[in-house]
């Protein structure tokens, strides 16, 4: 039986703030663990999203995909996301909605009810470690992934879409 919940974390830990998604991944199952809720969420990280991700959608009632991002405001975004056809080079790389649109594409049906976290960084650099400012955008973030995954529910989850800490 799957986890109801599925994150995503894409980046590369070696580019600087890119590591943002990765390293909130490992804070969150640390946090998990402890909390005793590793069950109820399934954590996945990767470099980048490909249409093979959309099979990691099947059977799950919310998906969330966390990222960096270099002209997010900070700290972060939260927000509800839709299947869209966006156009690409390929089949790699992909956006979330993009994901979202072949799992509709080769399911027929609507893909669960999906958001995305958009991290702000303010350097991509290779061989660079996290800078102070993503550092602290990591912790804020952290409290919302935690409240989050305390109540698992669309309204719940929707509710958090557009509130920023100060």
């Amino acid at each position: 039986m799957k986890a109801p919940v599925v994150i995503f974390a894409v980046g590369n830990p070696s580019r600087g703030d890119d590591a943002i998604g990765p390293e909130l991944l490992g804070r969150l199952a640390a946090w998990l663990e402890k909390e005793g809720l590793t069950e109820g969420v399934e954590l996945i990280e990767d470099f980048q999203l490909n249409i093979e991700h959309a099979l990691d959608l099947e059977g799950r009632e919310l998906a969330l995909f966390i990222d960096a991002g270099e002209n997010t405001p900070a700290p972060y975004v939260f927000e509800r996301i839709f299947p869209a056809t966006i156009p690409t080079h390929s089949t790699h790389a992909l956006p979330p909605q993009a994901v979202l649109q072949v799992y509709r594409q080769t399911e027929g049906r609507e893909p669960p009810p999906s958001f995305v976290l958009c991290v702000r960084g303010e350097r991509f650099d290779l061989g660079e470690g996290l800078t102070p400012e993503a550092q602290g955008g990591v912790i804020k973030v952290l409290e919302l992934l935690e409240g989050l995954v305390k109540q698992p529910r669309l309204a719940t989850w929707c509710g958090y879409v557009n509130t920023i800490p100060a």
